[in-house]
């Protein structure tokens, strides 16, 4: 069974599926273009930090960033790769929707990669309903940068009202 929790980005697993995670956004992304975190500033005040794991074993982690009392942004969603294909990102952007939504935020944005590369994470997010946005908070245009948001309302989170608990 699948467990999406809090956690620590300082926990080592997390420091190394982190790792992985900023060389492919740098190997794929100009360096002025990369906005992922490292496990230390995913570490700060105002970032809720969340992995899935199976019988211990981290599969993939997702953040949730306080942007204003409205908005908060989603960060470093990424899936370990011997877990991919297994509804690991779906489980996780679900918990953090609904988890955004009993904070009180009526907007969840994100920026991702507009390479094909990143074509999987466009469809994973398009999937739970995010839209193309313009660039939010201190984000400015990018040809790099694709940028979405989803309005937290009663009809978008009735698909996400199940995902609070464990799965």
């Amino acid at each position: 069974m699948i467990s999406v929790q809090t956690d620590s980005p300082m926990r080592a697993d997390v420091q190394l599926l982190l790792a992985e995670h900023l060389s492919d956004m740098y190997a794929t992304s100009p360096a002025d273009s990369v906005h992922a975190l490292d496990h230390s500033a995913l570490a700060a005040a105002g970032i809720t930090f969340y992995t899935a794991r199976e019988h211990g074993l981290l599969l993939g982690c997702g953040a949730l960033k306080h942007l204003s009392r409205h908005e908060a942004e989603i960060k470093s969603m990424r899936t370990a790769a011997p877990a991919r294909r297994r509804g690991v990102a779906d489980l996780l952007l679900s918990r953090i929707i609904a988890e955004a939504a009993a904070k009180g935020y009526e907007r969840v944005s994100l920026e991702t990669g507009t390479e094909d590369y990143f074509a999987a994470a466009r469809r994973l997010y398009q999937r739970h309903r995010f839209e193309e946005c313009a660039p939010f908070g201190t984000y400015v245009p990018d040809p790099h940068s694709t940028f979405m948001s989803l309005t937290l309302s009663p009809s978008n989170l009735n698909s996400f009202a199940g995902s609070r608990k464990d799965t």
